[in-house]
């Protein structure tokens, strides 16, 4: 027997904000990424609040956020009853409430508090995952943590607070959205409620991230692609994720790539391996992935009528996205130095093999595997 959550209650569609009008006499902890500090973006989301709430704001949020500032929200709560922790921004603002939020709970800071979140990007998925990512900066290393005390209440999903993203930000996490769908899809926990929202998140990416991208101001595409995020988010949630995150996640704390990206530059080759393709083009004796990819493909249009087609159709469309999106394919047109990716090469390899994502991928990865994908990324 298998159980699946939805925990997270969905406010979504034009002007989604409203659902923050209706808290009353409540003491609120934001959580926020310091660049929304003093903007009218997050003037126009606190004045939603009513009156009689009390606010406190923390925003010392950092990319990848290390343990330090996890201490540090905790202590910002402390003695203010706090009874709403809400984390405004993109996926380490969330990834650091949810961590404040769990481990304050556990230390009776926040008692019976609510778990609220509003994503400013639509990448992450964080709003309905039981994921948060934390960094331990002294030995560079991430750490999952994991429970589903840590899935949000509410998820407030307003397309005009992501009408701003500039085109990298919204590339970025328009990839990390498409990663996510395309790992859930092959996962080896992958179930039929997974699979039907990563096929719409996938339908989504390739139709809208383009729309989205070229103008930003096109609200059709701004809501289709945070909606995907959220589909996304919900199928991995499920499924799990697989050696492509297992892989960004490692080399994203030593590269310093965006995590969005990374995923973008590692996916075409982690298919081809998945997929157990030989240079010929020849699929191995394991199937499963490749059927899957197939799938895929035929989803989004292709007309692959074998598996090793599929796979390599799949591969096509991913790398004429990139193109579309700017996007670099491999880590040396990012700028990472060639003597920095062979310093690290053994230990990202060896650290993505430990990762949990890794654990669901289709294919069980050896280290002196990961090490080729990577020299093929670099």
């Amino acid at each position: 027997m298998e159980k699946i959550v939805y925990k997270t209650e969905l406010c979504f569609g034009t002007d989604a904000l409203q659902q923050l009008e209706q808290y009353k006499n409540e003491s609120f902890l934001v959580v926020i990424d310091p660049f929304l500090k003093g903007t009218e973006q997050l003037e126009n989301i606190l004045h939603r609040i009513d009156s009689s709430n009390q606010v406190h704001v923390f925003s010392e949020i950092i990319p990848d956020p290390p343990i330090e500032v996890v201490v540090k929200g905790i202590q910002e709560g402390a003695g203010k009853h706090i009874t709403i922790v809400m984390a405004i921004g993109g996926g380490s603002a969330i990834d650091a409430s949810k961590a404040i939020y769990y481990f304050g709970k556990q230390q009776q800071v926040f008692q019976n508090a609510t778990l609220i979140v509003i994503p400013t990007t639509s990448g992450t998925g964080s709003e309905v995952t039981d994921f948060s990512i934390i960094t331990d900066s002294e030995k560079g290393t991430k750490y999952p943590l994991i429970s589903r005390d840590i899935l949000p209440d509410v998820a407030i999903l307003d397309p005009a607070i992501v009408a701003t993203l500039p085109k990298n930000i919204t590339a970025d996490t328009g990839m990390d959205v498409l990663t996510h769908a395309i790992e859930a899809y092959v996962s080896v926990k992958a179930t039929d409620f997974s699979d039907a929202l990563a096929e719409k998140a996938i339908k989504l990416v390739f139709e809208y991230l383009p729309k989205a991208y070229a103008n930003g101001n096109d609200m059709e595409a701004r809501e289709k692609m945070h909606n995907a995020s959220t589909l996304a988010g919900m199928a991995f949630n499920t499924a799990s994720l697989g050696l492509n995150h297992g892989i960004a996640h490692a080399a994203g704390a030593k590269f310093h790539v965006p995590h969005g990206r990374l995923n973008s530059i590692i996916m075409p080759h982690l298919i081809r391996y998945n997929a157990n393709m030989s240079k010929t083009g020849k699929i191995g004796f394991d199937k499963r992935a490749a059927q899957r990819y197939r799938q895929i493909a035929n989803l989004i249009g292709c007309s692959a009528s074998n598996d090793a087609m599929g796979v390599r159709q799949l591969i096509t469309a991913i790398q004429k996205l990139q193109k579309a999106l700017d996007m670099p394919a491999s880590l040396k047109e990012y700028g990472v130095e060639s003597q920095t990716f062979v310093d690290y090469l053994e230990e990202v390899a060896k650290a993505a093999i430990k990762d949990r994502c890794t654990d669901t991928n289709p294919r069980v990865p050896k280290v002196e595997e990961v090490v080729e994908l990577l020299k093929a990324m670099y």
